[in-house]
């Protein structure tokens, strides 16, 4: 609920960027490079070229997709939810696959804390 003295944003203009919206930009962009970087380290040499490259576009899409705020196909918040957490899912299983299950850990946590202010103060 906002509240009485909060106007609405004039049509065309959005609200300005808050440290969430800032905080998740940045998860989601560790989370892309953290495909790439699994996937170039993971396997020998012509899988990791294909995994490289496939993993963070197959990502970037399936973002681009559902959870973009300019998605292609609007879904149910919760659809969105889902599939952003099955970006951060991805991210950290591949920091665990790598041996750093720390690294892994603390970016789900931050990720998903990220997200869910970020979807509540979007669809409140």
């Amino acid at each position: 609920m906002s509240s009485p003295d909060q106007a609405a944003p004039t049509p065309g203009v959005r609200s300005p960027l808050t440290a969430v919206d800032i905080l998740a930009l940045v998860c989601e962009l560790f989370a892309f490079f953290t495909l790439a970087f699994w996937g170039f380290a993971g396997w020998a040499f012509p899988l990791n070229v294909v995994f490289g490259l496939g993993l963070p576009v197959i990502a970037i899409l399936l973002w681009a997709l559902f959870v973009s705020p300019r998605a292609v196909i609007r879904v149910h918040p919760f659809v969105r939810a889902i599939v952003e957490l099955l970006v951060y899912l991805s991210a950290t299983v591949a920091w665990w696959d790598m041996g750093q299950a720390w690294i892994g850990l603390v970016f789900a946590v931050v990720a998903v804390t990220a997200g869910v202010i970020a979807g509540r103060r979007r669809f409140a």
